[in-house]
């Protein structure tokens, strides 16, 4: 044997693959680098989707404590309205309860209570949407107790067997100073319990003292958080979603649920120092990260199998081989993408689920506002009548000239109706109102003219007085021509009995700007409870009491105030107050 073949390091063989020292550096450096990627990458990438799972979960929570402090704040005026309805009150006094039940089952749907329950002063269920309760007695519950000690609404919450915790607002009911019964007013929370229960996500909603009162584990009602993550409760949504996966987490967890790392993101809700909470699992980072990391393999391996194919290309089972690898690893790309598109798919149903929730939230508040639009445009249809009748009878007469001026009366009155609907149609997609600069005399004069058939109609004397300057408010000038019409329309309805009927809209300027509008009408006799909803003292079917009630919370939106008063030479005197725009401020509003 020659010096230079003793000399010659010799070439490593494995599995009958030769390859020289080269191919081995090479090797070993391909697969550092491989390894250090991985690495980095899944550090990288965890801590980015672990984020990214933290923020939808805050996000997710706020539309939760959102949706159930809405629920809980819309019941709340519940108790108050029926408190003074005339008719429960009435059957309270008689003891006459033929028609109560019937008369809270039409309440219940539109409130959109879990039940509804009228009590005697002995703490007896008289009337409910649930008939199966008439009869209970209720005089040592908290909600009847309370209730009676207190002079406005309270809120309980109380444990019922076999049902879970009941949320009740109370109030006492009163006639004639002394207590008449009490009416209670179920809200459904549990719902939103049913609605969570659909989701991998575990929520809890604790009260002021620590204490859960909704969860999507039942067994954790009654418990502190502690006590719940430490139980071992039955196979549930949550426990099924928890997979070992923490151990490739590079964050600490926040909590732990039998023993298994999760996500905890809690909240304060402006309620009665409520917290809610969720425990997300990571097993959902896990997947986006090993999709990812799996991609990033494969297309090591790839590389690494191409090397492979060019060292040993001259050998025909080296090359079956590769080619056996090369379609596991596609069939593996494929499962891969399948997979990666369902994921994706289900992401954004579940963005769809989101908004979809979110525009219900405003739906429901919209609901509310489109009773008060209604009742304003019945004055606008009623005005179009007459002008038409007026124009058609002009073009009897041949006076189209004059006709003409009635129709375009007419399409200023269309005009205001389209205003009226794009305010609706503007709070459901944005749920918020914007004020601009509002000449105060273009107001009076223009709800004037909208009432001009009907003071024609009645023969009504007018007196108007605008001072020549501009006058100029941040208000909605829709809204407030409506409050001017509403006030005229009750003048010209408070004058009908008196002759010489007349009225007087008056806009002076102060510290503020006041419109006046006076009636030499019979006046009023109950002005405490003149700016109640449905408090009328108009006939049946000539008006349902919620005129000035829209109009104070229209007036109060402004910033104003609407009072009302007897004049010392009787009729009926109302002032609208308003804070008057500077010239600095307008300049602002105009930029």
């Amino acid at each position: 044997m020659s010096e230079a073949t003793q000399n010659r390091r010799p070439d490593r063989t494995i599995g009958g693959r030769t390859f020289s020292w080269r191919s081995r550096m090479a090797l070993a450096i391909f697969v550092i680098i491989a390894v250090i990627t991985v690495s980095i990458t899944n550090s990288l990438l965890t801590d980015r989707f672990t984020e990214n799972t933290r923020n939808r979960a805050e996000l997710r929570l706020a539309l939760y404590g959102g949706n159930l402090v809405s629920e809980l704040r819309r019941n709340s005026i519940v108790p108050q309205l029926l408190a003074r309805d005339p008719t429960l009150i009435g059957a309270l006094n008689s003891s006459d309860y033929s028609q109560s039940t019937q008369r809270l089952i039409s309440f219940v749907d539109e409130i959109g209570a879990a039940s509804l329950m009228l009590l005697d002063k002995d703490g007896r269920t008289v009337a409910a949407t649930d008939r199966n309760r008439l009869g209970e007695s209720h005089v040592g519950t908290r909600h009847f107790v309370d209730a009676l000690r207190s002079p406005g609404t309270v809120f309980t919450v109380s444990e019922r067997e076999g049902v879970g915790y009941q949320f009740i607002y109370s109030r006492k009911m009163e006639s004639n100073g002394a207590t008449a019964g009490v009416i209670v007013v179920e809200v459904d929370l549990q719902k939103f319990e049913r609605a969570w229960a659909g989701i991998s996500d575990a929520v809890l909603v604790t009260d002021s003292t620590g204490q859960i009162i909704l969860a999507t584990e039942p067994r954790w009602r009654g418990l502190t958080e502690g006590d719940a993550l430490q139980r071992e409760p039955p196979e549930t949504a949550i426990q099924r979603a928890i997979q070992a996966t923490a151990d490739w987490s590079a964050l600490p967890p926040d909590a732990y649920v039998k023993g298994e790392a999760v996500m905890r993101v809690a909240s304060r809700l402006p309620f009665r120092g409520w917290q809610i909470a969720s425990f997300t699992t990571y097993a959902s980072v896990r997947e986006k990260v090993n999709g990812f990391l799996a991609l990033e393999i494969m297309g090591f391996a790839i590389l690494l199998a191409l090397a492979f194919y060019a060292l040993s290309r001259k050998n025909a089972l080296r090359m079956a081989f590769f080619q056996m690898e090369s379609a596991e690893l596609r069939a593996l790309n494929e499962r891969l993408q399948r997979e990666i598109a369902e994921r994706e798919r289900m992401q954004k149903s579940l963005d769809v689920a989101e908004q979809t929730l979110a525009q219900s939230s405003k739906l429901a508040a919209l609901g509310e506002m489109s009773a008060a639009v209604s009742h304003e445009l019945n004055q606008p249809l009623a005005a179009m009548k007459t002008y038409l009748a007026g124009a058609a009878l002009l073009l009897r007469r041949n006076r189209p000239e004059e006709a003409l001026s009635s129709f375009q009366r007419i399409d200023d009155l269309i005009s205001r109706m389209g205003a009226i609907t794009r305010q609706l149609k503007s709070y459901a997609r944005k749920g918020g109102e914007q004020f601009s600069p509002v000449n105060v005399g273009d107001a009076v004069n223009s709800a004037l003219s909208m009432m001009e058939p009907q003071l024609r109609q009645r023969q009504v004397r007018i007196t108007r007085a605008v001072p020549d300057r501009r006058v100029q408010v941040m208000a909605d000038r829709v809204r407030l021509e409506q409050v001017l019409i509403n006030l005229m329309r009750n003048a010209i309805d408070a004058t009908s009995s008196v002759e010489n009927p007349a009225i007087d809209v008056i806009l002076s300027v102060g510290e503020t700007a006041t419109i006046t509008v006076r009636d030499n009408g019979t006046g009023i006799e109950n002005l405490e409870d003149l700016f109640e909803p449905f408090y009328t003292t108009k006939r049946p079917g000539d008006g349902v009491g919620l005129g000035l009630a829209i109009s104070s919370g229209i007036v109060n939106d402004f910033g104003g105030r609407l009072t009302a008063r007897n004049a010392e030479t009787g009729g009926a005197v109302f002032e609208i107050q308003l804070p008057i725009l500077s010239e600095e401020a307008e300049i602002e509003a105009a930029e």
